[in-house]
């Protein structure tokens, strides 16, 4: 198949731990679906452990799973947000971001402790999350007349689909989400009604 279109993900936010030599790794894994919901997640983070010293991160966003970016914040490069990352990639999820603060306990744990304590507390909050698959979709908004409505709720209940917003007047209107792989199966479907306008929205 050229085109893959189901990822996998987390469903909600899920926290993990581990502690090293009096060190505390608090991990926090949240879903996301851009770039615009880091800054608000981190900005949490630092205000609920103000006396934390490091929030290291790790993000993964994007269907073909190519957009990464990582955070050390202040710790050796290489030993915070990039085993953080690895966690992500050996789960093969996406649209993920995992923040672990660390709360210093008075003894270096040297590099290989560093990358250990990270990976860790990421896959300890991993471990507790329950990974979704979810599939690739385009959204559209189809209008047509209220009398055409039996003949789409058909279409909608043959084709499964799910309706994000309706408006229901003498001309109708519905948004609906459709899995890559079936859009032309499914706009045929309704372009082969009279007068059905279908306009597409954004891809999720």
């Amino acid at each position: 198949m050229l085109f893959e279109d189901t990822y996998f993900t987390i469903d909600q936010p899920s926290e993990g731990l581990f502690s090293d030599r009096g060190s505390k790794f608090l991990a926090f894994a949240y879903p996301i679906n851009s770039e615009a919901d880091i800054k608000p997640i981190l900005a949490k983070l630092k205000a609920a452990h103000p006396k934390a010293n490091h929030h290291c991160w790790a993000m993964r966003l994007g269907i073909d799973r190519s957009v990464f970016r990582i955070n050390d914040d202040g710790e050796p490069s290489g030993t915070g947000g990039r085993p953080i990352l690895n966690t992500l990639l050996s789960r093969n999820i996406t649209n993920v971001i995992v923040i672990v603060v660390r709360y210093f306990g008075g003894t270096l744990l040297g590099v290989p402790g560093l990358i250990n304590a990270y990976r860790t507390a990421a896959e300890e909050a991993l471990k507790s999350a329950k990974i979704v698959e979810k599939t690739v979709n385009d959204v559209y908004t189809i209008q047509f007349d209220y009398l055409l409505m039996n003949d789409v709720m058909r279409i909608i209940k043959a084709e499964d689909l799910v309706v994000l917003h309706q408006q229901f007047d003498n001309n109708c209107s519905m948004q609906l989400p459709i899995r890559k792989m079936q859009v032309n199966q499914v706009l045929d479907k309704f372009q082969k009604l009279a007068d059905v306008k279908v306009k597409f929205d954004h891809s999720v």
